[in-house]
């Protein structure tokens, strides 16, 4: 029987090996990338039944490389595999598209049950969370959980970029488009999130882990 093919993408070369270890005696691992340009350029050319991506990476996250994703094949299959707890954060995955939200200090335990829930449809939700992010699903309160969700894919990568200390020019270059064009995405990113200075937005940055401290 052929065994589910996985793609893994982790930023920490040593939280990487681990991960590999879970992996390879269940799954045929097809590549380790380091960020989310990778991801996708991987999963492009090796087609994994499941693609397991850490969030917070360098580049594009783990969320942004799942929605670029699901607009180049809807039907990927992605378990989603983080350090936050936060619900939000599950909300944010699951809404991109994600079948499996599973928590670092879970993965021995979980992971490869996630993966191979994934590799058949299926989801599976870390159980530390997963009644927090029922209720939170019942409720309807993923606006005010999540206020990213406001901003534009095109606006969360300059926004990290602008975290990271790029002029607008730099970021213009980066992304082939205008220095104007950048600006006007960072006072609409201001307007849409009710903050008033640049040291206000990168603040908003930080806390949501758009970008890394």
């Amino acid at each position: 029987m052929r065994r589910p093919r996985v793609l893994l993408a982790d930023d920490h070369l040593i939280v990487a090996e681990g991960l590999k270890r879970l992996l390879e005696p269940e799954f045929e691992l097809v590549g380790v990338v380091e960020d989310g340009f990778a991801l996708l350029e991987v999963a492009a050319a090796e087609k994994p039944d499941v693609i397991v991506t850490d969030i917070s990476m360098p580049g594009l996250n783990g969320i942004e490389a799942l929605e670029e994703l699901k607009q180049i094949n809807p039907d990927v299959h992605v378990v989603c595999l983080t350090m936050h707890r936060d619900v939000a954060y599950a909300r944010r995955a699951l809404d991109a598209g994600a079948l499996g939200y599973v928590l670092k200090h879970s993965a021995p335990e979980e992971l490869v049950i996630a993966v191979r829930a994934a590799a058949e449809g299926r989801a599976f939700i870390t159980p530390a969370i997963a009644g927090e992010v029922l209720a939170s699903v019942r409720s309807g309160d993923d606006a005010a959980a999540d206020p990213v969700g406001k901003l534009t894919l095109r606006q969360r990568e300059i926004l990290r970029l602008l975290a990271d200390g790029d002029s607008a020019k730099k970021i213009a270059r980066q992304l082939d488009i205008s220095p104007r064009t950048v600006e006007f995405h960072k006072y609409s990113m201001m307007e849409t999130l009710g903050v008033s200075t640049s040291a206000e937005l990168i603040r908003f940055a930080l806390k949501y882990r758009i970008a890394d401290s």
